[in-house]
């Protein structure tokens, strides 16, 4: 069990890894948005050719960026919509029952899915040369719509965690430590 568990914190760790390049979209995108809010309002001169909608479309980027990097984290420190109410009084055994039913019947399947029909729209981008509607816009639109893939892997790699550690607890080998993000509110 602690070479499957072994795994799932190595998953975790990618996350969190992942998470982190998130929150330096945040930094990027306060700065963005401050630097944006200067040049327009106070008169001040934009450095580098840089235009107000090239500057706007990458705080859209670094948003999306941002969500994108966060939400398989986010879903392994139990940061996700429950029905509290209902669950609040099942025994550990049957949350870790519909845990592992919802991963599997769930979320496994919807990140699959996303990431196979989300590919063909990035490459249809990525072939195209697809850039901004605006003529002063971003180009390589691709690299946000791949965020669509990269979104739906890390949910997916999530669920991988989240459903090794389901099953150890429901084999009653789950550590103490793990069980309040997998089963309870989170910490």
């Amino acid at each position: 069990m602690e070479r499957v568990l072994g795994i799932s914190r190595k998953i975790d760790r990618f996350l969190w890894l992942m998470a982190k390049f998130g929150s330096w979209c945040a930094l990027l995108l306060v700065l963005i948005v401050t630097y944006d809010v200067t040049t327009r309002y106070l008169g001040v001169p934009k450095l580098f050719g840089l235009t107000s909608t090239k500057l706007q479309e990458s705080e859209y980027w670094l948003h999306s960026f941002l969500i994108v990097l966060v939400v398989g984290y986010a879903y392994t420190k139990q940061s996700h919509v429950r029905i509290d109410l209902i669950r609040e009084n099942l025994s550990d055994r049957t949350k870790y029952i519909i845990e592992v039913t919802g991963i599997l019947m769930a979320l496994i399947p919807y990140s699959f899915l996303g990431a196979w029909l989300s590919w063909p729209y990035v490459v249809r981008s990525y072939t195209s040369g697809e850039i901004s509607k605006s003529q002063t816009g971003l180009t390589d639109l691709w690299i946000l719509k791949s965020g669509l893939i990269i979104l739906f892997i890390l949910i997916g790699l999530a669920g991988v965690s989240q459903l090794i550690k389901s099953i150890v607890g429901l084999a009653g080998r789950l550590p103490d430590d793990l069980k309040s993000t997998t089963i309870r509110g989170g910490n």
